[in-house]
């Protein structure tokens, strides 16, 4: 079987989240576990607007949710430690038995529904993590989508590898070559376990992530963070253009490692810089909040938003981008704990008509 990662802007079936539950992520207080529980509702509910949402939750949670989500969302019950679906769900692929020479993606004839399932063990064995739950998520909700499951040794996270659809994979050295997640395996090793798993062929490392996510609670360089693809070829980078914060020389080095890049066509790439917020800091220090990490549905694009002069114009330019509607959530809650919009979400792609 060959497997191919779909882009985020292909059709998709249906988007996948985690509901939160109580525990250090959520918030040590009634009135901050709400805003987690509310900010997170806020986005599945949005994306119900544009697709089907599926929404694992904690059976310690299940009467908040209701209380919570749309009557459209469906809810699957199953153990939680943390609730960040692109991380702790499956990586979901197209696999057919023959390939098509010219993009090295899935061919015509029947096309199966994948699953890759990932090692987690929470961004690294963590000391503040628990996740022998959440181990099994991707196992469980490949069940319920009805995906064939591949499994995989390799430590990965869906917040760590960004697509094109065509064989392009963007990666983070400090995530995949990291000492507590893969500490045997080489760049060519885990290159060959992309390959096989989600039909990668072009590989783009960049040299690290941005600056907060190496602080404790941190993933330690998730791409999902600073990039997307927009189209193939073209790709959203995270542009931070103020010399106080230390993101500005981090996005420089990051934009020179893509402008030197070639996708799986052989293309050079596009770059269109998204930009940062004009805060700089939040009470924990320099702030990660980006508009790179964003959601695409069908027909949409559901956006991170902080109240800040430059939502809109990211808004814009992310309109523009995927020539889709996008709606902005507030998702200074959710950044505030660990990650962004991207982070709680994970998208199934629709499976392709039979071609004779």
């Amino acid at each position: 079987m060959t497997w191919m990662m779909p882009a985020e802007f292909a059709p998709q079936d249906r988007i996948w989240m985690a509901f939160p539950r109580d525990g250090y992520t959520l918030g040590d207080d009634a009135e901050s576990a709400e805003l987690g529980r509310s900010t997170w509702a806020a986005v599945a509910n949005a994306a119900s607007g544009f697709e089907p949402v599926t929404m694992v939750v904690d059976p310690s949670a299940i009467a908040h949710a209701r209380r919570l989500l749309s009557s459209e969302i469906e809810l699957i019950e199953a153990p939680l430690d943390d609730f960040w679906m692109r991380d702790i769900g499956p990586t979901f692929v197209l696999g057919s038995d023959e390939t098509d020479a010219g993009t090295g993606g899935v061919g015509a004839g029947s096309v199966t529904l994948g699953a890759v399932d990932w090692v987690f063990n929470g961004w690294g064995a963590n000391s503040w993590s628990t996740w022998a739950r959440d181990a099994e998520i991707g196992a469980t909700v490949a069940d319920a989508a009805g995906a064939e499951l591949v499994t995989s040794l390799l430590v990965n996270e869906g917040g760590g590898i960004q697509v094109d659809g065509e064989g392009t994979v963007i990666l983070t050295e400090t995530v995949q070559l990291d000492q507590r997640r893969n500490p045997y395996l080489s760049r060519e090793r885990v290159e060959a376990e992309l390959a096989r798993t989600i039909g990668a062929t072009a590989f783009i490392w960049l040299p690290q992530g941005l600056t907060r996510d190496y602080e404790p609670g941190g993933t330690r360089g998730h791409v999902d963070m600073v990039a997307a693809f927009a189209a193939p070829g073209r790709v959203l980078l995270h542009w931070q253009n103020d010399p106080a914060h230390p993101d500005y020389a981090v996005v420089r080095r990051i934009r020179a490692v893509l402008e030197s890049a070639h996708d799986a066509a052989g293309r050079e790439l596009e770059i269109v810089e998204l930009p940062a917020p004009v805060t700089l800091r939040d009470a924990e220090g320099f702030v990660d909040w980006n508009y790179a990490n964003h959601l695409v549905v069908n027909g949409g694009v559901i956006a991170c938003a902080y109240v800040d002069a430059s939502d809109d114009r990211a808004a814009g330019l992310l309109a523009e981008a995927y020539d889709r509607e996008v709606v902005a959530i507030d998702a200074r809650p959710i950044l505030a704990r660990g990650g962004g919009i991207h982070c709680i979400s994970q998208q199934q792609p629709s499976v392709p008509a039979a071609t004779s």
